[in-house]
C-alpha cells in the first residue's frame, strides 16, 4: 500500500503489520476477505487475518435465516393451511379428504397445500395400504403453532373419534391389539425405552432395546423367536378411531397372544372388539401404570401414581 500516512508489510502470508505515522488514522482498510474498518491510536499494530469478524458472512446468515422464517410464516398464514395445521394439533393423523373437509377447498387443492406442507417439513405422510394419513412433523412444529395461538387468542377443538366406544376401548386389528389400550401400550413401551425406530427399515419399523428385549421375555415372550418369523417385527400401525400408532408386525401379534392367553381380555363372538377383565385391568396398573376406567375401559388413563386409585 502506498497510500500516505501508512506503511503496511504481509508477515507470513497471515498478518499485516501497519506502522502509522499520526496518532490516530481512521482508514477503511480493504482486506482479502472482509471489509475492516480500523481506529488505531498506537504507532504500531498486528492484524491476524482469522480473527477479525466477518461481516458480509454474517450478514448472509442472517439473510438466509430471515428467509426461512418468512417462508414458514407464510405457509402457515394462509387460511386453508392454517385450518389444516391446527387440525392436526390434536396428535391424531388425517387423511388429505378429512382435510379438505376441514380447510374447506376442494380435494385437489388440498393435495396441493399438503405437498407444500411437506416439503417444508411441517406435516409427515404416514402410508398404510392405499391410505395415506397426514400429521405434524413434530414436536417443534406443534410448539410453534401452540405459541401463535397463545398470541393470536385461540382455542382448539378437542378431537372426538365417532367410533363405538366397546370397539374403541380394544379390538383386533388383523392379528394385534388395537384400540385405547393398543395406542396406550405403545406409548407406554417407547416412554419407557423398551422401542427404539429401526435405522435398517422403514420410517414407521421398531426394533427393541436392551432393556426391552429383558421386559419382553420377563412377560413371556421369545424376542428371538418373534424375530426370526418372515414377516415384518414390529411397527407402528396406525389406529383407525384414535389415529395415533400401535404397535403391529410380529410383536404386536405376540402381545395380543399373550394377553388373551392370560385372560387379560376376551374375544367378543360377532365382532373384532374386546373385552377387559379385572385381571386385565389390574395387571395393565400394575405392569405398566396403565389405568383403564369405565365399563369398556373407554376412558383411559394417564401414567404414574398420581392416577393409581
Amino acid at each position: 500500500m502506498n497510500e500516505p500516512g501508512y506503511s503496511a508489510q504481509m508477515l507470513g502470508g497471515k498478518k499485516i503489520k501497519f506502522r502509522f505515522q499520526r496518532k490516530a488514522l481512521r482508514h477503511l482498510i480493504m482486506l482479502p476477505e472482509a471489509v475492516l474498518w480500523a481506529d488505531m491510536p498506537r504507532p504500531d499494530c498486528t492484524v491476524d487475518l482469522h480473527s477479525y469478524f466477518v461481516y458480509h458472512r454474517n450478514m448472509n446468515v442472517e439473510e438466509r435465516d430471515s428467509t426461512a422464517v418468512s417462508t414458514i410464516a407464510s405457509l402457515i398464514g394462509e387460511p386453508a393451511r392454517a385450518r389444516m395445521l391446527y387440525c392436526l394439533m390434536d396428535g391424531h393423523a388425517r387423511t388429505s379428504t378429512e382435510l379438505a373437509v376441514v380447510a374447506e377447498v376442494s380435494p385437489s387443492t388440498t393435495s396441493a397445500h399438503l405437498h407444500r406442507l411437506k416439503t417444508a417439513h411441517l406435516v409427515k405422510v404416514f402410508v398404510q395400504g392405499k391410505h395415506r394419513f397426514y400429521s405434524l412433523e413434530g414436536r417443534n412444529v406443534a410448539n410453534a403453532l401452540e405459541g401463535l395461538s397463545v398470541l393470536a387468542g385461540g382455542v382448539r377443538r378437542e378431537f372426538v373419534p365417532s367410533t363405538p366406544s366397546r370397539l374403541r376401548a380394544a379390538r383386533t386389528c388383523y392379528d394385534h391389539l388395537a384400540g385405547v389400550v393398543g395406542v396406550s401400550l405403545h406409548d407406554r413401551f417407547r416412554a419407557l425405552g423398551w422401542l427404539s425406530a429401526s435405522s435398517n427399515a422403514a420410517g414407521n419399523a421398531y426394533d427393541v432395546t436392551v432393556a426391552g428385549a429383558k421386559a419382553f421375555e420377563a412377560l413371556g415372550i421369545d424376542i428371538e423367536a418373534t424375530r426370526a418369523l418372515r414377516r415384518k417385527f414390529a411397527c407402528a400401525c396406525l389406529d383407525w378411531s384414535e389415529r395415533r400408532p400401535h404397535i403391529g408386525g410380529a410383536l404386536g401379534a405376540a402381545l395380543l397372544r399373550l394377553a388373551l392367553r392370560r385372560k387379560w381380555f376376551v374375544q367378543d363372538l360377532d365382532s373384532r372388539a374386546l373385552g377387559i377383565t379385572s385381571l386385565g385391568r389390574r395387571e395393565m396398573l400394575t405392569r405398566f401404570e396403565i389405568h383403564i376406567e369405565g365399563e369398556q375401559g373407554r376412558q383411559m388413563l394417564s401414567y404414574g401414581r398420581a392416577h393409581r386409585r
